[in-house]
């Protein structure tokens, strides 16, 4: 796969979705985009955060001829679902195998994200990521992009990369409000002690709200209760 990219850059992550979803584990992407200088472009470290985002482990990136090139390999994940003027970020942990090779977030039958998250008013149509993000400005993303059988197989170091990524991604995109789903990587790599609800620290100068899994492993959170945490949450937005 090969994509030169000149268009606004808040389009690319939608893109490389779509390259994502129309691709395979192993195959491989070359991805050009104009440099930054004079004029606004890319930077080698904005586009390869944007690659991993994608679900693409980054093989390389330079600079070359007024243009940055990247090269990559597309790996068992979910692709970020991002763009400009969103209300919310949603943050997962990371996706099962299940769900990424099903292509979509929270995907397992006994997840109950997305009928929560159309209760409480989120979103209007499960197991539509673009939809969300076309009609309801809800973006989605995970702290880590590695697809593992469950959450717990994660290590603390992978959450701490992660959220940096992340958090470039909210300093670059600026959504209004971020919902990190899941506490085990919040604790993990940012606050240890956290309990739900709205943090008391912004991430990436945004209102941060960190909620329970909606795993239907996690026996502790109801649905009435994950509604209500959705709720919560985009009334940040608002």
């Amino acid at each position: 796969m090969d994509l030169s990219w000149e268009l606004p850059r808040a389009g690319l992550p939608l893109d490389l979705a779509r390259l994502h979803w129309q691709s395979a584990p192993g195959d491989a992407l070359v991805v050009r985009v104009r440099a930054g200088g004079e004029e606004p472009g890319w930077e080698a470290g904005v586009l390869a955060d944007v690659i991993v985002g994608g679900g693409f482990d980054l093989d390389r990136v330079a600079r070359r001829s007024g243009h940055v090139v990247a090269r990559a390999t597309r790996i068992r994940s979910l692709p970020d679902t991002v763009g400009a003027g969103m209300s919310l970020l949603i943050c997962g942990l990371n996706p099962s195998e299940y769900s990424a090779d099903r292509g979509l977030g929270f995907a397992r039958p006994g997840n109950r994200f997305w009928p929560a998250a159309v209760e409480a008013g989120v979103v209007t149509r499960p197991h539509q990521p673009l939809h969300a993000l076309a009609a309801h400005g809800v973006g989605m993303t995970d702290l880590v992009k590695r697809a593992t059988p469950r959450a717990d197989m994660l290590s603390p170091d992978e959450y701490r990369a992660g959220v940096i990524r992340v958090e470039r991604l909210v300093q670059w995109l600026q959504p209004r409000a971020v919902c990190f789903v899941g506490l085990a990587g919040w604790r993990a790599a940012v606050d240890r002690r956290a309990r739900a609800g709205l943090q008391p620290k912004p991430f990436a100068g945004r209102p941060a709200y960190v909620m329970p899994s909606t795993s239907g492993l996690n026996a502790h959170s109801s649905r009435a209760d994950l509604v209500q945490h959705l709720f919560d949450a985009a009334a940040l937005a608002r």
